[in-house]
């Protein structure tokens, strides 16, 4: 016999093939799964961008996948406060009713224990029996007990944002590499949407700050008449608008206000505001010039040397009558009615039609209306995202907003603007400005004299604003 006999063959044990064969259908189970959570994450990753979904909505979903690719009964993400110091934001998934209960009024958790760990050392971390680590704080009161944890630091260029952690898996069975895996690259994702949220919320206010920098100060002395506004920025973040406002003394004895609305939501349309705002400034001051031809002038301007988006406005100008009194004269540009309260606290929309917004076209003609106003009447500018809502017409929010007025008509001027703007009766999707002036005194009153006795104003409440 020579020495080169085949040696006996060797067969896999059955078990290692079985086993071997559903750990691949796991790992390939997760890797559908994690497929099918990339689409639905990149779809709410969108809608996060464009404000349509909250954050922590997406939060959620990145907790409830990272729990289904793992099968783990327990999931949650903490985010860190701007100073990186306590939690402004926990979402736990998992839990159920009787849990939650239990933890009612139990605060947040406050980086201790291993949440700590993963901050203070942001690296994956992978627990088989929570008790045993040298960094377990252990539970709340009520606090389901958990063995195993799987978690990952939330981070993006260095910065700590947070940490998403799941504990138990279902099939009882430690965490493994492949899940780590896949908890990692969740964590990612998180650190994405968190940091994109965050930035966009920064560059919204910084956009509302730029815009209000934009607004006028009223002058200090307006004297013989008083003035108010007030500006409130859309309850959409990061949308910006076009909404001024502007009241100045003329040297014919009038008083001019403006209101106005340039049309879109973004940088673009706060700075062509501020533009339009400057023109009409110049426009207003040079000569005595009827509203509507003050308009026609800015329109013919802004097409000529600007790129101007489409705007809505109202100029006025409040003139001595004689022998007592004022005429308010106004043109419309596409923009809704002053709305007059009479010094006895009635409420009437000084309807007219409107001519075309500004920047549509300069060859139609403009035209002036007038209505006489009593001594210590309130003339009340407004752009439309003050009565705008989408569930109610138009003519039923004009109500509401006239019975607000009569309803806060004996306040000071500044308090009267301010309480419109605290109960509007928009649904606030869209900028709000309000203009208010209040015509002087007859000769020999004072201002408090127009504002009725307490009995009065009870009575006056209760009476119906003119018909709009």
């Amino acid at each position: 016999m020579t020495g080169n006999a085949e040696a006996p063959q060797q067969h896999p044990d059955p078990t290692l093939r079985l086993r071997l064969g559903t750990e691949l259908e796991r790992i390939a189970e997760q890797l559908r799964s994690l497929a099918r959570a990339q689409d639905q994450l990149h779809d709410l990753y969108e809608a996060v961008l464009s404000r349509d979904v909250e954050l922590p909505v997406v939060l959620g979903l990145i907790v409830s996948t990272a729990m289904e690719l793992v099968g783990a009964r327990y999931g949650a993400l903490g985010v860190l406060d701007e100073e990186g110091e306590n939690l402004e934001l926990f979402v736990p998934v998992g839990l159920s009713e009787q849990e939650r209960a239990d933890l009612v009024g139990v605060e947040l958790p406050r980086g201790r224990g291993l949440l700590g760990h993963l901050i203070a050392h942001p690296q994956s971390l992978r627990v088989d029996d929570i008790a045993d680590h040298p960094d377990s704080a252990g539970f709340p009161p009520g606090h389901p007990a958990l063995r195993t944890l799987l978690g990952a630091p939330i981070s993006i260029r260095g910065k700590i944002y947070g940490d998403l952690y799941v504990s138990e898996r279902l099939d009882d069975r430690p965490f493994d590499a492949h899940d780590e895996v896949l908890i990692v690259a969740l964590a990612g994702a998180a650190a994405l949407a968190i940091d994109d949220a965050r930035l966009y919320e920064q560059a919204s206010l910084d956009a509302e700050r730029f815009q209000r920098l934009l607004l006028p100060r009223l002058p200090e002395h307006l004297e013989p008449f008083e003035a108010a506004a007030a500006y409130i920025p859309a309850s959409t973040p990061g949308q910006v608008g076009g909404d001024w406002y502007d009241t100045l003394l003329v040297p014919d004895q009038a008083c001019a206000a403006v209101i106005g609305d340039v049309v879109g939501h973004d940088l673009q349309a706060a700075a062509a505001m501020a533009q339009t705002r400057n023109m009409l400034r110049a426009l207003l001051y040079d000569r005595h010039t009827p509203p509507s031809a003050v308009l026609s002038r800015l329109d013919r301007t802004l097409q000529a040397i600007t790129d101007s988006p489409v705007t809505t406005a109202c100029l006025a100008r409040i003139e001595p009558r004689q022998p007592v009194g004022w005429t308010l004269r106004w043109s419309t540009a596409g923009h809704p009615p002053p709305l007059l309260i009479t010094p006895d606290h009635r409420a009437r929309y000084l309807h007219a039609d409107p001519d075309l917004p500004l920047g549509v076209d300069i060859a139609q003609s403009r035209h002036d209306h007038t209505y006489p106003l009593p001594p210590g009447a309130v003339v009340m500018f407004f752009t439309d995202g003050l009565v705008e809502h989408r569930e109610h017409p138009i003519e039923e929010r004009l109500e509401r907003l006239a019975a607000i007025a009569v309803a806060h008509a004996a306040m000071p001027l500044h308090d009267f603007v301010q309480a419109l703007a605290d109960n509007h009766p928009s649904d606030g999707n869209d900028d709000m400005a309000i203009l208010a002036l209040r015509t002087p005194p007859s000769p020999g009153e004072t201002p408090d004299e127009h504002r009725p006795s307490n009995a009065r104003q009870e009575r006056d409440s209760r009476d119906p604003p003119l018909p709009i």
